[in-house]
């Protein structure tokens, strides 16, 4: 597998944003100031709870197939590979690695089965955008920690899936989960969220080597990077911390990162989080404390380490 020199894009769009002059532009400015060579496009269904077992993916918080198609074949045509990932977030706020429900069956209750089965619904369909695009990748979910012991369950909604894309699959599991994972099998390449302390790097990248080496699949970090806000350096991974702008301590974390895996032969890129569907303006951006990169020391840095391929 060619090395993914990637960024996610479009997490933050809704109905129509795909449509607008400025979301072309952005992946655009994408290309030029990053390097890169693949976007994952990335979609947030919802439900309204970590305990709901609907899957709403056709509401206005979702952009439209026609819109998802036009920015992949738009992205295709700047000679990006596109990697798609639909994934789901809960409404009440709570992050989906807590959507859970009773191990065992109870008459009148959510029940796992019923929330798989509306999730397949949904991965299904975007499997067969995925083949009607030609998308380089298809990534069936993110970070769904509490989910990730239901193996049957994830093994029947990759046979479904398979049944509609024929291209590369992939499941984003969350940082430290790795080798928790035991349906690796089933899936064509390994990916996990890289928000690890800048401190700790080697230990989490050891670790990593050895279920890669298990299973002798390619393996990439659909997630990874860092808020410019004092104090996220060593929380890469609390989008909420509060701290001061601090564009420094950002770079220094992508320089860290970059620095630690550039010889990991076994590591096939990244998917950074994130870049905006409708960009700020460059002052507004420079004080932005949070995952963007644009016009900030990071950028020049992530630039310079994807053209080093």
């Amino acid at each position: 597998m060619d090395y993914i020199k990637g960024f996610t894009y479009g997490f933050d769009s809704k109905k129509g944003d795909f449509l607008k002059p400025a979301a072309k532009k952005s992946l655009q400015l994408l290309k030029d100031r990053t390097a890169i060579n693949t976007v994952i496009i990335a979609l947030a269904a919802l439900q309204d709870t970590a305990q709901s077992v609907e899957i709403d993916y056709t509401g206005a918080h979702m952009v439209s197939d026609h819109e998802l198609i036009a920015m992949i074949n738009y992205a295709q045509s700047l000679g990006l590979q596109v990697i798609l990932k639909p994934m789901v977030n809960v409404r009440n706020g709570t992050w989906r690695a807590f959507i859970n429900f009773f191990e065992h069956d109870v008459p009148c209750e959510p029940k796992w089965s019923e929330w798989f089965a509306s999730y397949t619904l949904y991965q299904a369909h975007y499997a067969r955008l995925a083949e009607l695009t030609q998308c380089k990748m298809l990534i069936v979910g993110c970070e769904m920690v509490q989910s990730e012991h239901r193996e049957q369950e994830w093994r029947n909604l990759l046979s479904v899936v398979r049944k509609h894309y024929r291209g590369l699959i992939s499941y984003n599991t969350d940082k430290y989960q790795e080798d928790r994972i035991n349906w690796w099998d089933a899936v064509d390449v390994l990916s996990s969220s890289g928000y690890y302390p800048i401190n700790d790097w080697e230990q989490q990248l050891s670790r990593i080597e050895k279920v890669v080496t298990k299973h002798n699949k390619p393996f990439f970090f659909a997630e990874a990077g860092c808020p410019s806000r004092s104090g996220s350096a060593l929380l890469p991974n609390k989008w909420d911390l509060i701290g001061a702008v601090n564009l420094d301590e950002q770079a220094s974390y992508y320089q860290t990162m970059f620095e630690k895996t550039k010889d990991k032969t076994w590591i096939k890129g990244f998917g950074l989080w994130d870049w905006s569907t409708l960009l700020d303006e460059q002052n507004q951006a420079l004080a932005n404390g949070g995952y963007s990169v644009l016009g900030k020391p990071a950028e020049k840095i992530i630039r310079d380490f994807y053209q080093s391929f």
